[in-house]
């Protein structure tokens, strides 16, 4: 599997605060220096799991992981981080699965994860995670903004606007979805 570092074309951001969970995703899909798309949809809802994931990396590849994970929880219904963990293994032993290159964050009213194809699920610190090309630098942008009085929708967007305005792989144009959390 190559780098996920290197992936460019997408910036995924989730913030949890003051009992709500946002995962905000720009729509830039960008072929070398080239962009192909500018109003892509890398968030959404899992089916009616009550969760919600965005991704970066290749698309076929993320919609693939969207499917597995939607079969996760159906497996593990309300347990996210089984779910999560069933399918990172499946992930990085399958020999199908270990070729996909993407990642993902997803979130439910209780628990946000980042899931990589090498087998990690992460849970982020703060109520603050981010992926993709322009994810450290919404990562930062958020976490700076998390102790003021910005709801979490506010964050996000000005996080992302803040992440576009630098990253040359991440536009203004984003897809929002949010969750009431706990």
């Amino acid at each position: 599997m190559s780098d996920p570092t290197n992936w460019h074309g997408t910036t995924i951001l989730g913030v949890r605060k003051g009992g709500k969970i946002v995962i905000i995703g720009d729509g830039q899909v960008s072929m070398g220096q080239t962009i192909m798309k500018g109003n892509a949809r890398k968030v959404r809802p899992l089916g009616t799991t009550g969760v919600i994931a965005g991704f970066a990396g290749a698309t076929a590849d993320a919609m693939t992981l969207f499917e597995r994970l939607e079969g996760k929880l159906e497996q593990f219904p309300n347990q996210l981080t089984r779910a999560c963990v069933e399918m990172a293994k499946d992930w990085r032993t399958d020999r199908y699965l270990r070729r996909l290159e993407a990642m993902m964050i997803v979130a439910d009213k209780n628990v946000s994860l980042v899931i990589t194809g090498t087998g990690d699920v992460l849970e982020p610190e703060h109520g603050v995670v981010a992926i993709g090309s322009g994810g450290n630098y919404a990562l930062a942008a958020a976490r700076a903004l998390i102790d003021t009085d910005m709801d979490a929708e506010a964050i996000a967007r000005k996080a992302m606007k803040i992440a576009a305005d630098i990253c040359v792989y991440t536009n203004t144009s984003v897809t929002v979805e949010m969750l009431d959390a706990v």
